[in-house]
């Protein structure tokens, strides 16, 4: 093994200027966007940063400029619109050649507190929060700091923060709609217990028009915003009298669960004798066994949204922005009345 080789681990701008015979300030150069420096001498530099391995330390960099670094605070990384939205928004933060980093943390507050935290000693020059509840007095530390704050789908409004959410309220009336003109009388609704404020708002709203059509709701909630919350959400359901026979859920992951307690369990055909509906419209909700409607959110737009703001700091304000969510009409629900 040669000692370039073994050197490589802790290759600094100095070693690199001897082997070029070059200054220290030339390296520098070389690795500075925009800065002066001969071809030669380039050329020189990166002949010799090749043959040792050196990479420039951008941490170190941001001790004393922009770190271009992004965090993504994600709880509930492992359901699929939390990965999807994980996935979209990195590839295009990417592309706008932003250092991207997700702290993976839980959604509980002291969690998301300690994964801010991390973000200023980082140096981050900006965090999107797509998930939890931090306090307000976190975030505006952040802010204090230099960092730009982006919310997603969160019910506080922070002056001098981006904030944007998918119109949850929409959701809830579009879905109540959905099942009346099937026909259902009798109305259920599945959630979890994260109360997080889409969730509560997709409920609220349900429920109030539900109401003021002179109906009531059985809601059903059974655990965290998964799978077996649905199923278990569907056990009790239809092991009772005067079960549902349209529920929307405010999830697709809980829709998926609770459409197959209904044809599993109790033998129920969807959507002849149950129609569902869900929100999200992850991949599995497309799959021949589900064929669920659903609302879709517009990831993509979303993403792209994050990028104009964290490319124009000067563009943030106490507003927020909504996104529609998108009607995929599948086969969960009858078109009309039976």
């Amino acid at each position: 093994m040669t000692s370039d080789v073994k050197s490589r681990s802790f290759v600094s701008a100095r070693m690199v200027a001897e082997r070029a015979g070059v200054s220290r300030s030339a390296v520098s150069r070389t690795f500075t966007d925009g800065a002066s420096v001969s071809e030669e001498t380039r050329r020189k530099v990166l002949d010799a940063a090749g043959a040792l391995g050196y990479h420039v330390n951008h941490l170190a960099r941001g001790l004393r400029e922009r770190s271009n670094i992004v965090c993504l605070v994600v709880a509930d990384m492992t359901t699929p619109i939390r990965a999807g939205m994980v996935d979209v928004l990195t590839r295009e933060l990417q592309a706008a050649g932003k250092i991207t980093m997700v702290i993976n943390t839980k959604a509980d507050t002291e969690s998301v507190s300690k994964a801010l935290r991390q973000t200023l000693n980082y140096r981050a020059d900006a965090t999107v929060v797509l998930s939890g509840t931090p306090p307000a007095s976190l975030i505006e530390t952040c802010l204090a700091n230099g960092q730009q704050v982006v919310l997603i789908n969160r019910d506080d409004q922070l002056v001098g923060s981006h904030n944007m959410s998918v119109d949850n309220a929409t959701a809830g009336r579009e879905a109540f709609f959905l099942l009346r003109r099937a026909g259902c009388q009798r109305l259920g609704l599945v959630t979890s217990t994260a109360g997080t404020a889409s969730l509560v708002e997709r409920e609220r709203v349900f429920v109030e028009a539900a109401r003021a059509d002179g109906l009531d709701v059985a809601v059903f909630e059974t655990g965290p915003t998964g799978y077996g919350s649905g199923f278990e959400a569907g056990r009790r359901a239809f092991g009772r009298s005067n079960s549902p026979d349209g529920v929307f859920c405010v999830t697709d992951l809980l829709a998926l669960g609770f459409m197959d307690a209904a044809i599993h369990e109790f033998g129920l055909r969807i959507p002849d004798d149950l129609c569902v509906v869900g929100f999200d419209d992850i991949e599995q909700a497309s799959w021949k066994s589900y064929r669920l409607t659903t609302f879709s959110q517009p990831l993509n737009a979303m993403a792209d949204q994050v990028v104009d703001l964290l490319l124009d700091p000067e563009s943030a304000g106490s507003e927020r922005i909504l996104f529609q969510p998108i009607p995929r009409w599948r086969k969960s629900v009858r078109p009309g009345p039976i």
